[in-house]
């Protein structure tokens, strides 16, 4: 896996990929979702119900709400607030989502989307706060001013608990502004850091042991030399899989990847990021294999990189550059998060005009290859225009077996177009049928096509072309085996046809052919809308007489004939 960048369509697993240069610019147009925020707060993923959480962190009063988008991308709801949301964190068992808002933190079970109760917060603050849970107990910043004075680098920056429906003092405090980090890596572990206070300040990180019934500080760190240089510009936080590592987003530095136990340097660190780029964002994928980083950075210089979390390993990172009106320019801060399988990456992106994306991508290490085998075949081996079609086969999967059954789709082209034809599951073992009913006859071509998901690449479509026959029709006749010339005769019938429902006001040829071979046509007979029709005659010559019935057919349906022989006597 070698310089590779890819892009995801949302609502289709299919990959987009290609190889060197080293980074490309993201397809525009259907690779994100447009996100109706002009501000962003935060992002959390819930792998269980696989769902996005965004707030928009609008520093203002009014109604607020949490977006809710699926891991498709595709909005699915929205979660009310009474003011604008900012800071979210799950509970460790991912049944609630903590969402910050103007004077309270929120919870809302993560199933049902109903809302509980509110614990209240001291200071009835429109600046954002940071939410996390650690040690089963949830924390948050306060920053205690109003619009237009929340980001002044001498501003208080508090440290608060939740306990019920009140929150409680932790006694942490300092200026500019403080960013949580807590999760399931170690769910007893809280990380703070510094951020936005001034350009002559030292920030710090800092971690806590959450466990007990106060905080309890680890390790901390600050970062500038004795010169004052190298001090910390802190976007983003996060913990790696196994809670050893904890990585950082500094926008003066790049990503400083650091040991959990004393905030030391790793041994080994990432590779720099791009020239011009600035850490924005950093997130570690759940099942421990992936780190994404995310930086802004203009034009075609890489936004975002995604690699393996461990240092060490020398794949080359996949580069993204988000550039164009379409997709965004920048990772923002804390814009990053993964599905705890680490399937998919979840990316926030902006622009200078304040729009927002968010980005699904698939990381291409998990994908196998498909292919569709043994050929087709279809059912019945004449198709008829009107009737239904089975079109089999048998996808082959390599790698592990998905987690959902998977569907292959398929079009069918012919005189009026090219039509979508519904979808079809595939079973256990790999075989499906795609049904559908030609509405036309003459050639129709189906092309059938596996687009992927999230473990397995496209299969190479697969076609297979019919030719569709008009439907077939029929004559029944009941008939009296013998009959005088005095009384008449009286035949009825039925007319029955397959595919499309027959045409009304149809009149059936009638003919007669006595016993010297004399033919001649009788009045037409009338077929009802069930289908059937009486015949009288009053025949002129004994014997043996024939009565030969038919339909000429239509557009959608073939001819058809019957006869039937009657004896006159008398």
């Amino acid at each position: 896996m070698t310089g590779i960048a890819l892009a995801v369509a949302l609502g289709s697993a299919g990959l987009v990929a290609a190889g060197t240069p080293a980074a490309y610019a993201v397809t525009p147009s259907d690779e994100a979702a447009k996100l109706p925020i002009s501000s962003f707060g935060a992002m959390v993923v819930d792998s269980a119900h696989e769902r996005v959480y965004v707030t928009d962190g609008r520093k203002s009063s009014g109604p607020g709400a949490v977006l809710v988008y699926n891991f498709q991308g595709q909005k699915v709801g929205s979660l009310a607030t009474d003011h604008p949301a900012s800071g979210m964190a799950l509970s460790a068992d991912g049944a609630t989502l903590h969402v910050s808002q103007a004077g309270g933190i929120l919870k809302f079970d993560t199933a049902t989307q109903a809302r509980g109760d509110i614990a209240y917060t001291p200071y009835n603050t429109t600046c954002g706060r940071d939410v996390a849970v650690a040690g089963g107990k949830t924390w948050f910043t306060e920053t205690p001013y109003m619009e237009g004075y929340c980001d002044r680098p001498d501003n208080s920056a508090l440290l608060y608990g939740v306990n019920g429906t009140s929150s409680v003092s932790t006694g942490w405090n300092t200026q500019g502004r403080l960013k949580l980090e807590a999760g399931p890596e170690a769910p007893d572990r809280l990380v703070m850091g510094q951020a936005g206070a001034g350009t002559d300040a030292n920030p710090f990180l800092t971690t806590f042991d959450a466990s007990g019934e106060n905080l309890v500080r680890g390790p901390s760190r600050r970062f500038a030399d004795a010169d004052g240089k190298g001090a910390l510009d802190l976007k983003d936080i996060a913990q790696s899989a196994d809670g050893k590592r904890i990585a950082v987003a500094d926008a003066a530095y790049g990503t400083r990847l650091l040991a959990a136990d004393d905030l030391a340097d790793a041994p080994a660190g990432y590779q720099p990021l791009p020239e011009g780029a600035k850490a924005s964002a950093v997130a570690f994928s759940g099942d421990g294999k992936y780190v994404a980083r995310g930086a802004a950075a203009s034009g075609s210089t890489a936004d975002l990189l995604i690699q393996p979390a461990d240092p060490a390993d020398g794949t080359t990172a996949m580069e993204f550059a988000f550039e164009g009106a379409l997709d965004g320019s920048r990772v923002v801060p804390q814009g990053l998060g993964w599905a705890k399988d680490g399937s998919r990456l979840f990316a926030v992106t902006s622009d200078i005009h304040g729009g927002h994306w968010l980005h699904v991508i698939q990381p291409p290490a998990a994908q196998h290859d498909s292919r569709f085998t043994g050929g087709l075949t279809t059912t019945p081996t004449k198709a008829v225009v009107g009737e239904p079609l089975g079109i089999r086969g048998r996808l082959e999967l390599d790698g592990p077996a998905p987690a959902e059954p998977l569907k292959v789709t398929a079009v069918r082209k012919d005189a009026d177009g090219t039509q979508e034809v519904a979808a079809a599951k595939v079973a256990a073992d790999g075989s499906f049928t795609v049904l559908d009913v030609p509405d036309r006859t003459g050639e129709a071509t189906y092309t059938l096509r596996f687009l992927g998901d999230v473990t397995h690449r496209p299969a190479e479509d697969v076609t297979v072309t019919v030719d569709v026959a008009k439907a077939p029709t029929a004559i029944e006749l009941k008939a009296p085996a013998e009959a005088t010339r005095a009384g008449g005769v009286e035949i009825t019938g039925k007319l029955t046809g397959q595919g499309r429902a027959l045409p009304s006001g149809i009149g059936l040829k009638v003919t007669r052919t006595d016993r010297f071979g004399t033919t001649g046509e009788l009045t037409s007979a009338s077929v009802a809308a069930d289908g059937t029709f009486r015949i009288k005659d009053l025949p002129s010559k004994r014997g043996r007489t024939v009565y030969a019935v038919s339909y000429e057919g239509d557009a959608l349906h073939a001819g058809s004939s019957a006869e039937a022989t009657v004896r006159i006597t008398g």
